[in-house]
């Protein structure tokens, strides 16, 4: 129904109601209702009446035209209204109404069938057309969905496809210009991401879409923009290869070769990339020495910056010289291990590219990657050298600016370990020899060397003049590998590792075998001060208390005395250095004497006699080899000094103990029996010796002293010609003589005359004569080819002739423990021509033995304080039982009358003698037993045989051979034999005039 209507409205119908209101004013009159009808057909009807009514109805009321008929009768009301006035006009209005009702009433009845039947036919029409309307609606909304869902909407889709399509590149177009507007923008976030490689890629996108879109007239000007930019990109490229010099990073250094690969400048890359190492290298030094240089200058007004890096190096101060010198490897290190992984990553990348590409475009591309790889391996292997050799002249640079010579030892050495740390590196690095870097420090290791030296060899002279030549009291089992400046010599490693890394090396053998670029190849530094190599273990060389194992039978530390005259520093070296402890002496000597004993050798362990300047001359060879092991290139330097230490110390104990210039007694003084002089002509030991022939100091020997005396002594130094004979380059290498130190006491008969002091400073020699043997296989591996004959003459001349000094040292002692004047003197008072046949010996056999005895007691009393060793007391023994045998050929020698019975006295003096003596030594065979019963027997040689006698025995003097002759003359030589033989004498003292 409602579409019906609808249709109706749209067609313009109305209902029936709808129609009759719109009829005219007559048509519009209401319908009266029933009851209206009822009541006008009640009332009487007069037509004429009526119809005058109804003419008396204005005109107005009748016309078509829409009038308010309320408005019309209050216009027409007088200004002054009466309400019966009103009330009758009212009353004429009803009836004109009434009439008019009633006539339309009347004709309304009139025509009422008709009226129906045409109301009917119009409800009719009115549904026939409310269906027409709803037939009509439905096809045209059919027609609407045909037409909107066909024609429509197939041309609208395409249509809009099309604008679409159109749209959608529009809208790409615009994109890509908007993007391309913003390129700066995110070029600028990709270069502060360091993102080259996307950058890059980028900015050629950008440039192929601008020519794309030239015709844009907002882009015009774009391509030369972004060719800025593309530059701009290069220069911040080039910035960052640089920093790969320092610090090598992977993903950053591939990011800027993938840069460098899409820009097609891989080679034009490798040439700046060596050329920030140079600069890197230049700027890295010279930072931090300008560092150090303003630090230690404080506010010093001078422009450093300004300077030359080799200027700027001669103001390093010797505080900050090795803190400086670490940093400048450490640095160095840096940029070296960033050139050594720039080349691991261009090996590792050459690996993967090296596949193979079977078209031809490709191929054609991979043969441009060949050359290009090609290009930068050459490239990478030339840049070694030439990498190498700024860091060699950088350092040159700065070992030679400052004047090492008065450097500490200890600061030295650290030098030196740092640069043969860096010269590792470099043989590791590249393979070089860093000739550059050895050359100068080689200059400044041998001018420091020298000065070092000097200042070692006067300070040697100072603790050999304050020397008492005590004990320094030491385990039994000490050798110099417990010294801290030997532990070098215990460490298993290659001669180019430093000092600094043998702990590490010998406690990782797994670590060794890896350079030193893969052991730090991702963190560390070779250069890094470690904290292992400063708490190092403990020396622990010094007897505990001064003796070991049993107290009661250590005597030899009883009596070390107090050190009060040895410098503080040795006193500081030798001290226990776990306890801070000096020696104790805690065992009595009661006790020890209680204890029999066989020898003199009362200690069991047989603990080394060394003295504090021993072990001063031991450290300082240690110090020195360090020294050859850390630098070759002064190896000979270094084992010149060496021995001239061994040499020293050797010259001095000769000129201490061994020289023979010692006051002996005289023949013409009282001897100890109390005869005056001259009773008979008798000859001291001093003579024996010279007589004798003893040959106490080998030609060899004698040779050494000379050449010592000669080469580092200064003989000038304390006379009153100093320097007038040498010059003064020649008197700076040597050394004054030592002088003995005054509180060394050598003419106490009750010591033995110093015997203790001898030992000590002679057997201290020994010892360290054998340490320098022991040494001999390592100083000659590290002794150049060509002065290797030094060493061996060295060790063949002066080394194995130390043991030789204890015959003229203990010789002096032997002359002067027994009064061989005393046993002349009662020879000499004994007659020898007797002719009976004696069966008691003389008494002057039983004083010489209580001599002996004598010597045995104060032997074993110096025993007590420092131990003899066997050697020691068979020289000692056998001096003095030369010195006897002699002294007795020399008395029987002063004979001037004997019979056959008197030289049978002689063999039971001689042979009493001896017996008693094989008591009191156990030293066999006795020395020069056959010298004396040689010389008795001759007395009965017949002339022939005495002459040949003569010619064959030339040990004994002239003298003495002469006297042999004159007392047989009468027995069974005549006088022209004896002058025959004393001619023989004669000719063979001639050659000796």
């Amino acid at each position: 129904m409602q579409k019906i209507k609808s249709l109706m409205a749209r067609q313009g119908l109305k209902s029936p109601q709808e129609s009759m209101a719109d009829l005219s004013p007559v048509e519009n009159l209401r319908i009266p209702s029933k009851e209206e009808l009822r009541e006008l057909r009640e009332q009487p009807i007069d037509p004429q009446a009526e119809q005058e009514i109804i003419d008396s109805i204005e005109e107005i009321y009748f016309s078509n035209d829409s009038f308010d008929m309320v408005q019309h009768e209050l216009e027409k009301l007088p200004p002054e209204l009466n309400l019966q006035e009103l009330e009758e006009y009212r009353d004429k209005l009803k009836r004109q109404q009434a009439a008019v009702s009633k006539k339309v009433a009347d004709l309304i009845l009139e025509k009422q069938p008709s009226y129906v039947k045409e109301l009917e036919r119009v409800t009719a029409l009115q549904t026939n057309l409310q269906l027409a309307a709803v037939i009509c609606t439905n096809a045209r909304r059919q027609l609407s969905v045909s037409k909107e869902g066909f024609t429509e909407a197939s041309l609208g889709l395409l249509a809009n496809q099309r604008r679409r399509q159109l749209l959608t590149g529009l809208l790409k177009s615009l994109r890509t210009i908007k993007t391309l507007q913003r390129t700066d923008v995110r070029l600028s976030e990709m270069l502060e991401e360091e993102d080259y490689p996307g950058a890059i890629q980028l900015c050629l996108e950008c440039q192929k879409a601008a020519s794309t879109f030239k015709h844009y007239s907002c882009i015009s000007e774009l391509n030369s923009k972004l060719q800025d930019t593309l530059e701009q990109i290069e220069e911040q490229l080039d910035v960052a290869l640089s920093k790969t010099c320092k610090h090598f990073d992977v993903s950053h250094y591939t990011k800027v070769q993938l840069a460098y690969t899409l820009l097609g400048k891989t080679q034009t890359a490798m040439d700046q990339l060596h050329m920030h190492f140079t600069q890197a290298i230049h700027n890295t030094v010279f930072q931090v020495v300008l560092g150090y240089v303003e630090l230690c200058a404080g506010n010093a007004d001078t422009k450093f910056q300004k300077m030359q890096y080799k200027d700027l190096c001669t103001h390093i101060t010797l505080d900050s010289y090795i803190p400086c010198l670490t940093d400048l490897c450490k640095a160095l290190w840096e940029v070296m291990l960033s050139y050594h992984r720039t080349m691991q990553w261009h090996e590792a990348h050459d690996k993967k590219e090296t596949t193979p590409t079977p078209d031809d475009a490709a191929a054609t591309e991979s043969d441009e990657s060949v050359v290009d790889r090609s290009y930068v391996k050459k490239k990478l292997e030339h840049g070694l050298t030439r990498i190498w050799q700024d860091v060699q002249l950088k350092v040159k640079a700065y070992i030679l600016g400052t004047d090492m010579s008065n450097f500490k030892y200890d600061d030295f050495i650290v030098v030196l370990d740092v640069i043969s740390r860096l010269m590792q590196v470099g043989e590791e690095f590249c393979g070089s020899k860093s000739e550059v870097l050895q050359e100068s420090i080689k200059r400044q290791s041998v001018n420091y060397f020298k000065n070092y030296h000097r200042a070692r060899l006067e300070e040697l002279r100072m603790f050999l003049e304050n020397e008492t030549w005590e004990l320094c009291p030491v385990k039994s089992n000490f050798n110099i590998a417990q010294l801290h400046e030997f532990k070098f010599m215990g460490q298993c490693r290659s001669p180019s590792v430093s000092p600094s890394r043998q702990a590490v090396s010998s406690t990782s053998p797994a670590q060794e075998e890896q350079s030193l670029f893969q052991q730090y190849l991702q963190e560390g530094n070779p250069f890094e001060m470690h904290a292992e190599n400063k708490e190092e273990e403990t020396e622990d060389v010094l007897a505990s208390n001064g003796y070991e194992s049993d107290e009661l039978e250590k005597s030899v530390y009883q009596d070390y005395d107090s050190d009060s005259d040895v410098p503080e520093e040795l006193k500081q070296d030798y001290v226990d250095e776990q306890t801070g402890d000096v020696p104790l002496k805690s065992v009595s000597r009661e006790t020890i004497r209680s204890k029999k004993k066989s020898d003199y050798n009362l200690n069991k362990t047989n603990a080394p006699i060394l003295t504090n300047t021993t072990l001063n001359v031991i450290r300082l060879v240690g110090k020195y080899m360090q020294m050859m092991n850390i630098l070759k290139p002064i190896a000979f330097d270094v084992i010149h000094c060496v021995s001239q230490l061994f040499d020293y110390y050797l010259y001095a104990v000769y000129t201490f103990f061994g020289r023979n210039d010692m006051p002996v007694p005289s023949p013409s003084l009282p001897a100890h029996g109390g005869r005056e002089a001259g009773t008979a002509r008798v000859v001291g030991p001093a003579c024996l010796y010279e007589s004798s022939g003893l040959g106490l100091i080998s030609s060899r020997l004698r040779t050494t002293l000379n050449r010592i005396q000669e080469s580092l002594i200064d003989m000038e130094a304390v006379g009153e010609n100093a320097g007038v004979h040498g010059t003064a380059e020649d008197r700076k290498e040597k050394v004054p003589s030592p002088h003995l130190s005054q509180l060394v006491v050598l003419t106490n008969s009750g010591t033995l005359y110093g015997l203790a002091q001898r030992v000590v400073a002679t057997e201290s020699l020994v010892f360290l004569a054998e340490q320098f043997e022991s040494l001999q296989s390592h100083l000659d591996t590290m002794m150049p080819a060509a002065k290797k004959p030094f060493l061996q003459q060295f060790y063949s001349q002066t080394v194995s002739t130390a043991s030789e000094l204890r015959k003229p040292i203990y010789w002096i002692v032997a002359a002067k423990a027994i009064d061989y004047e005393q046993m002349l003197l009662m020879m000499a008072g004994v007659k020898w021509d007797i002719r009976d046949i004696m069966s008691q010996h003389n008494v002057y056999v039983d004083v010489l033995l209580k001599e002996f005895e004598q010597f045995n007691k104060r032997l074993g009393d110096v025993s007590r304080h420092v131990r003899i060793p066997l050697p020691v007391s068979n020289v000692l023994w056998e001096h003095c039982i030369r010195l006897a045998n002699r002294t007795l050929v020399e008395g029987y020698a002063n004979v001037k009358k004997c019979s056959n019975e008197g030289r049978a006295l002689m063999q039971l003096d001689f042979q009493q003698f001896l017996m008693k003596l094989e008591k009191l030594t156990d030293l066999r065979p006795i020395p020069d037993k056959e010298f004396v019963e040689t010389y008795i027997k001759a007395y009965y040689l017949t002339e022939n045989d005495m002459e040949q006698f003569i010619k064959n025995h030339r040990e004994y003097s002239m003298k003495q051979l002469a006297n042999l002759v004159n007392v047989c003359l009468g027995s069974h030589i005549n006088k022209k034999a004896r002058q025959k033989l004393l001619a023989a004498i004669d000719d063979i003292d001639r050659p000796k005039r």
